[in-house]
């Protein structure tokens, strides 16, 4: 499992004109699911994600998770996040999971991550043409690879 999550202000997504999620301050993350991924994995990278530090404290130092600043998360499943680029122009995805594994993954993701806040994560949908926007905080954008099962 890969994720790059950036530190926002705001941020949205959008299928077809219709906002299917949007939150305040707080982390936007994209989630890509390899075919290799097990529930020790999400649980690992869902606890990462709530507890790390990087939102300021009182004297400006990245000190806080967004637990701590009850900020908000978006969470946007993106595969393209598991391209392999080494060879040749065109990405190999083959280390990306198909839909019918991803999709329990992220839906599991999805809500290891919301029981770990207590509080329900934004989305958007799975495998639709989304249109994502957000104003970085920092910038701040950080990946990070679960640890191998």
């Amino acid at each position: 499992m890969r994720i790059v999550l950036q530190r926002v202000r705001q941020a949205r997504v959008t299928v077809e004109g219709r906002v299917t999620g949007q939150i305040g301050p707080g982390l936007l993350v994209l989630a890509g699911f390899a075919l290799s991924d097990t529930t020790p994995d999400l649980d690992w990278m869902a606890r990462k994600l709530v507890q790390l530090r990087i939102f300021a404290d009182e004297e400006g130092k990245m000190n806080r998770s967004v637990q701590d600043v009850a900020g908000e998360v978006l969470i946007v499943s993106q595969f393209t996040l598991l391209a392999d680029a080494r060879k040749g122009n065109r990405p190999s995805y083959v280390g990306a999971a198909s839909p019918p594994v991803a999709i329990p993954l992220y839906e599991q993701f999805v809500q290891q991550v919301a029981t770990l806040l207590g509080r329900p994560v934004a989305t958007g949908q799975f495998g639709a043409d989304m249109q994502v926007e957000l104003l970085n905080d920092g910038p701040v954008t950080i990946v990070l690879d679960s640890p191998v099962s």
